[in-house]
Parts: structure tokens; sequence; C-alpha cells
């Protein structure tokens, strides 16, 4: 297993002269990434300066639930007036906040990097247009309801930490309304909303959940707004983090859309749709499902087009999707081992990632012979003689996947030199990669003796 890093995404991800439809835009700037920490929910609340929430006026005894007029006197007072009711208990549960944070990491497998809410943004987002068709006149902008709730720079994490479930559920239920508003301006605001609440707690996700957020937030999937669509899908990551909410996303159909969103929507867009798909992936039924709607393609799509972050999202869900058979062979089929070979020359910790996937597709027979066929053979020699520690494992174990068997790959790895970096690697290499290297030597020394003795008179 690889332990895929957290990244850190900076204050620049999304430029206003972004392309929102094209499959190729990828991000440019450098991910950083916590050892051990695979889920990205947690940088946005422990690395926040410790501003306070101020508001002018308080809210009325009685808000009502107006879902056509989601205003910031209606949610941001609201917000306010229940974090001021629960300050002094707040003060007390901040260090066993932090400690939760820290336990919801530990929800994956070292490999996984399924995030909460990679961007961590919404201020930005929320005050970005929508993107315009060339040559159109521009479009009068629609008033996007509550600005003070996503633009305001002081509305921070903070707040939502210090507000129980209990007293968050008018809020939450004004949002889910909102989604069904005939409005894109309002679904947009709500599904925002819910995006930010159930972006670090586990008691908030389970609240949105409970009352019926799932069923409203898949139909957003399919929306013509991109920004509509990837605060929907943002939203339904963070809140398959809960684990009664996988069966939830599950039973309400989701899974073929979140396929959609991975084929159409932004580069962000597409990485979070992969994300959640790799967190309804940790129940094993829905491998099955997610591979027969049609994941497997636009997944390796986004491994050749996408940015770093969006190719090791692609790397970590085909990880996880393919340990099916049936879902090796979609793989294969869709043209993943290509690029996979290609990235065994990366650096950063993508050739490790890479290899991890090949030695799973190497588990069938057609995995194989496409690895062959690639050039794959050369690539993990080369890996072998000038990789990481833990990149010689990966690719020696590839190699005694390809070699077991096939007296024809053990005469390819021959004329390509891998001899003197096995014998090397059985020397100096770690434990794991001496004993495979040592088994794959083996081999090789039986072919020769088979070879010498089928000459000798």
């Amino acid at each position: 297993m690889v332990s895929l890093e957290e990244s850190h995404s900076g204050s620049n991800r999304f430029p206003l002269d972004r392309n929102f439809y094209s499959p190729s835009s990828a991000s440019t700037s450098k991910i950083h990434r916590q050892t051990g920490r695979s889920m990205r929910t947690i940088r946005s609340t422990l690395y926040q300066d410790d501003r306070s929430c101020s508001f002018n006026s308080s809210l009325p005894e009685k808000s009502g639930y107006a879902s056509e007029n989601l205003t910031d006197s209606v949610i941001d007072m609201r917000l306010g007036e229940l974090a001021t009711k629960n300050d002094n208990s707040s003060v007390n549960s901040s260090s066993s906040n932090e400690v939760d944070f820290l336990d919801i990491s530990q929800a994956f497998s070292d490999f996984s990097a399924c995030s909460s809410d990679i961007s961590g943004e919404l201020q930005r987002l929320a005050s970005l247009p929508s993107p315009e068709k060339p040559g159109n006149p521009t479009p009068e902008v629609e008033p996007e309801p509550c600005n003070g709730f996503l633009q305001r720079e002081t509305f921070s994490t903070e707040i939502i930490e210090s507000i129980s479930p209990e007293d968050l559920q008018p809020t939450v239920k004004i949002c889910i309304d909102g989604l069904q508003s005939p409005s894109i301006a309002v679904k947009r605001s709500a599904a925002a909303k819910l995006r930010l609440l159930a972006k670090n707690r586990s008691d908030n996700r389970a609240l949105i959940g409970e009352s019926g957020a799932v069923p409203a937030l898949i139909p957003l999937l399919r929306c013509s707004d991109p920004w509509t669509q990837e605060h929907s899908v943002t939203a339904l990551l963070n809140l398959s983090l809960h684990e009664d909410n996988k069966t939830l996303i599950t039973n309400a159909g989701a899974i073929k859309s979140l396929v959609y969103v991975l084929k159409t929507g932004t580069e962000t867009s597409k990485q979070n749709a992969a994300c959640a798909l790799l967190s309804l992936a940790l129940i094993d039924e829905n491998k099955t499902s997610i591979g027969a709607c049609g994941a497997i393609p636009p997944l390796v799509a986004l491994l050749i087009n996408g940015s770093n972050r969006g190719k090791k999202d692609a790397l970590t869900t085909l990880y996880k999707l393919c340990s099916l058979k049936q879902n090796k062979e979609r793989a294969v089929n869709a043209g993943a081992v290509k690029p996979l070979v290609a990235m065994i020359g990366e650096e950063g910790g993508m050739a490790e990632k890479a290899m991890v996937v090949l030695s799973s597709v190497a588990g069938i027979a057609e995995g194989r012979e496409a690895i062959v066929e690639e050039g794959g053979i050369a690539a993990l020699v080369e890996a072998i003689e000038d990789g990481s520690v833990k990149g010689k494992e990966f690719a020696v174990l590839t190699l005694l996947q390809l070699c077991a068997d096939s007296v024809r790959n053990r005469g390819l790895l021959v004329r390509e030199g891998g001899i003197p970096p096995l014998a090397a690697l059985s020397q100096t290499g770690s434990a794991k990669a001496k004993h495979k290297a040592e088994t794959l030597l083996g081999y090789l020394r039986e072919q020769r003796q088979e070879a010498s003795s089928s000459t000798s008179p």
C-alpha cells in the first residue's frame, strides 16, 4: 500500500479566466501533501486564521422556513446567534474537535486520498461569475442569495464548530428547501451552504443526511451551471465521509450521476466526483455497480488529461475499483495501461502509485499482456535501477507477476538488462524487495539451465 499524502490547494486555484468545460485545464500549481493524513478536509480548519465573526443585528424569534428567500438575515444571523449562544462551550470543545478531525483521517487505507472539499474557498467561489459563451452578449447576472454567508471573509469554520447539530437543523431545512427552488442562484447558494456545513464535522454530515439532503442534491449533479454542479458534487463527497450516508447516497441512485460529473464537470468537479466514488467504493458491493455504470473510462481520461491532483485521485479510485477482476478488465479495455506505464518515470510519488495500480492490473492475463506490449518491462527495470525504495519494491513485484508463468517475458527481462539491477536489489534492497528479487532471479536461472541443457549434445 502507498500513502497518498494530503494536498494543500493554493488560494488561486480558481482563476477568473478559467475554462470550466475544458478537460485539459490542469492546474499548474505545485501540490504539497502531509504524510499520513489522507483527508484534505482537515487543513482548512487547522490552518485558518483565528478570526471572529461579527453580526450587526439579531435574528427574530421565529424566522420561518422561507426556501425561496435565502437571505443573510435568515441564515447568517441565525448562525451568528447560535455561535454566540454556544461561545462558552466552544472554548472547552476546541481541543476535542481537533482530535475528531484527526480521527476522520484514519477512515481510509494508506493508499486512499479521499478529500472533503478540496478547494476550501467557498467565499471566493461564490463571487465568481458563471462562464460566458464567446460572442454572446453578457447576460444580466442573477443576484446570489445569502451573499453574506458565502462572501463574508470573517465567516469561518469556527462558527460552525461552535453550533450543535440540533441548533443547525432549521438552517439545514432552509438549505434543503432551497435545493428544490426554480432559481439556479438559490440552488447554487443552498448547495454551497450544505457543502460548507458538511465539510468537517461528522455530526453535521449525519444531520444533513437524515434531513433528506441527498435526494435533493443528486439531480443537481446534472445541472448545466458548473458552480451548482461543483457545489453539489462536493457536498455529496463531504456527506459520503459519514458511514451511514454512503448507503443513502448509493440507494438514491447517485452513482450514475457521479459518473456523469466525472465525464462533463470542471476539473475540480471531476476530482471530487472521483473521490466520492472512492468513498462509496469502500463498501465492497458498490465496486461492481461503479464499474458497471461506466466509471472506469472517465477515470482513465482523468488519469491522462487531469492535473496532478486529478491524476492522483484517479489513481486512488482505480486502485480501489481494480480489486475486482471485472474492473481490471474494464481498466485494460479503457486503455489504462499505457498512461500507467508512462507514469513510472515521473517524480513526486506518482511513479509508485502507478506501479501499485499496474501490479493490480497484472493480476489478469489481459493486464500482463498489455503491460508487456506498452513497454512495461523496460520501464520497470529502470525503476529498479533508479527508483525509490518503495518504487523498487513495487517494480520487482510487478516483474515477478509478469515472469512467473511466462518464459517469453523472462527472456524479455534478460534482454532489457534486468539481471544486474535485480542482483543488486537482492543484496541491498529492503527485506521484501530482496525476497522478490531472489525469487525472480531463480526463475531466470531455471530458464538458462533449461536452455543450456536443450543445446547440449
